[in-house]
């Protein structure tokens, strides 16, 4: 008999665990300072340690609480939201925010057969607003708004 009552928990904290360790040894060489002198390495550190908590959390709830088993792995999914991902940050600098937000929201949209265009269009189209008006005109971030000339 399994002792693992929820498997999908039990992964996510893995997970979590093993990104929290990477990062761990990634920011290790940085100088953490003290708290009244915090250095370059402290918050990645802290951080770190802080998902490292939340995923043995995780683990713990997926030893003792039942939950439901491992549901089939569709790749599609997987490819599309990468692929969001590779689009932002190919796009970003050439192409502006708003192409970019747009064309990441449309590409992950991509990833659920059941997706309809009209939503996924209106979604596109309101998070690339949203980013505009915080990032460009709420914080006045030097940010490429549009494709076409200097828009900074």
């Amino acid at each position: 008999m399994s002792r693992i009552k929820n498997p999908n928990d039990v992964m996510v904290g893995l997970v979590l665990i093993g990104l929290s360790v990477f990062a761990l040894v990634l920011a290790w060489p940085l100088k953490p300072g003290t708290l009244d002198a915090m250095g370059p390495g402290f918050f990645p550190r802290a951080l770190a340690f802080l998902e490292i908590g939340f995923g043995l959390a995780i683990v713990a709830q997926g030893l003792t609480r039942v939950g439901e088993p491992f549901e089939r792995w569709f790749p599609r999914q997987i490819f599309f939201v990468l692929a969001s991902i590779g689009f932002f940050a190919a796009t970003i600098d050439r192409l502006g925010a708003v192409v970019a937000i747009a064309g990441t929201v449309l590409v992950s949209c991509l990833a659920r057969r059941e997706t309809r265009i009209i939503e996924a269009v209106l979604v596109a189209a309101g998070m690339a607003a949203f980013v505009v008006l915080v990032f460009r005109v709420g914080l006045g971030l030097p940010l490429r708004v549009w494709p076409w000339g200097n828009v900074y």
